[in-house]
């Protein structure tokens, strides 16, 4: 994958992302599909959203709230 460049668009009240049509393509996206963006130390990181990928996730960060201090004593 290539790296690319793009500028923030107005769109209405908000701030859109244009991407690229070969970018799309290449990530089998198209309008209308929703992604998902999460922060890395990297930066950003804009994925195709996955369904079971979130479900995972959301388990995921409710079992750690959950063990909070458990996991926090692991940690150390």
């Amino acid at each position: 994958m290539s790296i690319v460049t793009t500028k923030l668009t107005g769109i209405g009240n908000s701030t859109g992302v244009v991407i690229p049509r070969d970018t799309l393509a290449e990530l089998s996206l198209k309008k209308g599909d929703q992604v998902t963006i999460e922060r890395t130390p990297d930066g950003l990181l804009i994925t195709p959203f996955d369904p079971e990928h979130d479900a995972q996730v959301q388990a995921a960060r409710k079992l750690l709230a959950k063990y909070r201090n458990t996991m926090k004593e692991l940690a150390k």
